[in-house]
């Protein structure tokens, strides 16, 4: 501290700072670090197992990089790291070269750390598959995407998979706490005001790196002041951070996570949650097109027949989005939200199109009934086509007794309504109808 005119001068950044130089020293990932565990197990210098490699799967700022650090620093293995952003087939394999050179001189195989390994395409994650097989490498690769979608197959089979937790808010208050006293952090120079720590909590989304960001601006703000003691305030944070920090990865696993629970609040018919995951995603520059097609899916599939103004409601919802675009696209979107939400939820039309389905892949199918076939072209007739059809509107209700479907399924049936919403009225107009089709002895007769 005193080498500089101020808190950060000439100083590397307090998440570099503060990055664990030891495995005990990672927090909230405790389900990864038990004695004995692979992790452990692959740190261990004195350890003859053969060096087993890893996936790393979890958001973004809970050490995915640093567990790769520490294991190489801790074996005392070379480490190596591709970028699958910047990285091609070229880079790996010269980096598979550079192993076995190493190897040849008896060094142990390096920690090959692979950031961002869902970026890789096929062909460049196949072009790590040999050395990964042969030992050459042992490879630890980190991804914020579900890695049995990014990931392909035969690396995922030769390699671990590890799930990391989201740090919560004790573990965060840990970082920062750590960050603030530690002699290679912040030294207790600078302390909080009331409820800042809190704020730094909650505005990090369980990101460390993303706290310890803020909070170095943040005491850099305080610093300016030129007080004697730095206290760092609630309106020094908000002036450190330019938009709130939201944890959304658009491109990553959070993606399905946040849509899902959009979704699920939907149909489990809350729409104050619904607005809470709606407001994620719009503040996270979700494409407002795919918001969009989710309602219009789920007003079928949820709501259907119990309100069928749902998807009049959510169609005109994409329209006004792709026509008047964002942020204003955010209004009818929200309008499409709490409307489905409050409307009253049937998913029989999904379920007897997928029982349908269903049934014509099992093979229960047939013949389509003669009288129910195309009768207009010539010879159409000869065939029986068409004869004994009774056309419906020759039938005082509109409604004729005859077989439609083929006459292996006859009897089938594939829409239940509910009693919910429309479909309640619906349900009995349907059972009206089905009387007669099926001609049950007085249906006609009843009004």
């Amino acid at each position: 501290m005193a080498e500089s005119d101020g808190l950060f001068s000439r100083r590397p950044p307090l998440a570099a700072q503060m990055r664990p130089t030891s495995l005990d020293e990672v927090i909230g990932q405790d389900h990864l670090l038990q004695p004995g565990s692979p992790l452990r197990t692959l740190a261990d210098p004195e350890s003859e197992a053969p060096g087993t490699s890893v996936i790393l799967w979890g958001p973004p700022g809970v050490g995915k990089t640093t567990l790769a650090k520490v294991i190489a620093r801790s074996s005392g293995r070379r480490f190596m790291e591709l970028s699958a952003v910047s990285a091609g087939v070229k880079d790996v394999r010269e980096v598979m070269d550079q192993a076995r050179i190493a190897g040849d001189m008896g060094e142990k195989p390096p920690v090959l750390f692979l950031d961002e390994i869902h970026r890789f395409s096929k062909a460049q994650q196949d072009a790590l598959l040999p050395g990964v097989e042969n030992g050459l490498v042992v490879l630890v690769a980190a991804t914020t995407e579900n890695p049995s979608f990014s990931v392909i197959s035969p690396l995922l089979s030769r390699s671990l998979l590890l799930t990391l937790r989201p740090l919560d808010d004790t573990d965060m208050q840990d970082v920062i706490a750590r960050a603030i006293s530690a002699d290679r952090g912040l030294a207790g120079s600078v302390s909080l005001a009331d409820g800042v720590m809190e704020q730094l909590v909650r505005r990090a989304g369980g990101d460390a790196r993303r706290a310890l960001t803020a909070l170095e601006a943040a005491s850099s703000v305080a610093e300016r002041r030129g007080e004697p003691e730095v206290l760092v305030t609630s309106a020094d944070l908000e002036e450190a951070l330019d938009i709130a920090l939201v944890a959304y990865d658009r491109d990553g696993d959070q993606h399905y996570d946040v849509i899902s629970a959009f979704i699920k609040s939907v149909r489990g018919s809350d729409p104050d949650a619904a607005l809470h995951y709606l407001a994620r995603m719009v503040e996270a520059g979700e494409d407002p097109r795919f918001i969009a097609r989710r309602l219009v899916i789920l007003a079928s599939e949820d709501i259907g027949l119990a309100d069928p103004q749902g998807l009049v409601v959510a169609s005109a919802a994409a329209e006004a989005v792709s026509f008047i675009g964002m942020p204003e696209g955010r209004i009818p979107l929200a309008e499409a939200t709490v409307y489905l939400a409050l409307a009253p939820k049937s998913n029989a039309a999904y379920r007897g199109i997928n029982q349908a389905i269903s049934d014509l892949r099992e093979g229960k199918t047939g013949p389509i009934p003669a009288h129910l076939r195309d009768a207009h072209y010539p010879g159409a007739s000869k065939l029986g086509h068409g004869e004994g059809y009774r056309y419906s509107h020759d039938d005082p209700h509109g409604v004729s007794t005859q077989n439609y479907l083929p006459d292996a399924l006859r009897g089938t049936r594939y829409y239940a309504p509910t009693d919910r919403g429309v479909e309640a009225e619906l349900g009995l107009r349907y059972q009206r109808l089905r009387s007669i089709i099926d001609g049950e002895p007085g249906a006609a007769q009843e009004d």
